[in-house]
């Protein structure tokens, strides 16, 4: 027999049996953590897709395009949004908080689209709009405030959502505008926003914002409440909104607890520009 195999052998029967128990042990755990870290590797992230909710019930699921823009298209874009006559809201009101999602990753596509910009833009009538509504709600309860999720669009932003959406345009049609209709964000006459406390906390709309299902549509409160899937509390808080930004000019849409308009489509084009 080979010497070193000899070797090899009488040394394995000095090693306590316990020993060998355990390496083995140890050898399995190892084994295992690095067949996990693979089939990680290899899955399907779920960011990779966005789902649609149904009656409270995923109903479909549909790819969207994870690529990044190019880094050399994300810049500040205060200062072309200055030039073009947007007011920065916290600059008339401070005590309004912004959150801008499409900043960052925490949004339904799951990457920035509007690079280093964090301040909110409107037009001068809509920022005037959006003092009013947080004055009205602090003199309601003093202890909310309004927080700001996305305000002005620029157009090609609004394409490069469009495109990155892989549904039915029907579908998209009824969470997204299509770039040929242009929203009213790409004006800077619309704001999605909703209420926080002064200590941080948001208040419960039974839905996250960006939710994408007939559970964040107020047209369906009554049905949802009657069915369990909404409470009491969670619709008084979107009434609380509602009240506060109707209040102040703004309306409601069907399909989003959180988008609110200043005016029409119609109304935005003859007194504003698109914002590009």
């Amino acid at each position: 027999m080979n010497p070193k195999l000899v070797l090899i052998f009488k040394m394995a029967q000095r090693i306590p049996t316990g020993l060998i128990y355990v390496s083995f042990f140890v050898f399995m755990l190892c084994y295992l953590a690095a067949c996990s870290t693979r089939s990680a590797k290899t899955s399907k992230p779920a960011e990779d897709y966005v789902r649609i909710e149904k009656n409270g019930a995923e109903d479909k699921v549909f790819r969207k395009d994870t690529s990044k823009p190019d880094a050399a298209e994300m810049y500040e874009m205060a200062d072309s949004f200055l030039a073009a006559g947007l007011t920065d809201v916290r600059q008339q009101d401070s005590s309004i908080q912004v959150d801008l999602k499409y900043a960052g990753s925490d949004n339904f596509l799951g990457f920035n689209m509007y690079g280093k910009l964090k301040r909110c833009f409107l037009q001068p009538d809509v920022t005037g709009k959006l003092v009013k509504a947080q004055k009205i709600l602090r003199s309601m309860y003093p202890f909310y405030g309004l927080i700001v999720y996305d305000a002005v669009r620029p157009l090609h932003i609004q394409k490069m959502m469009w495109d990155t959406l892989k549904m039915p345009a029907g579908i998209k049609q009824q969470y997204l505008s299509s770039p040929q209709v242009i929203s009213l964000h790409n004006y800077g006459a619309a704001v999605d926003l909703s209420i926080i406390t002064r200590d941080g906390l948001l208040l419960d709309m039974g839905t996250p914002y960006d939710f994408f299902g007939p559970l964040a549509h107020p047209e369906f409160e009554d049905r949802f409440r009657e069915e369990g899937k909404l409470s009491l509390k969670q619709i008084l808080n979107r009434e609380l909104l509602r009240t506060v930004m109707h209040a102040a000019g703004f309306s409601p849409i069907e399909t989003e607890w959180w988008h609110f308009n200043s005016c029409s489509r119609q109304e935005a084009a003859r007194m504003y520009k698109v914002i590009q």
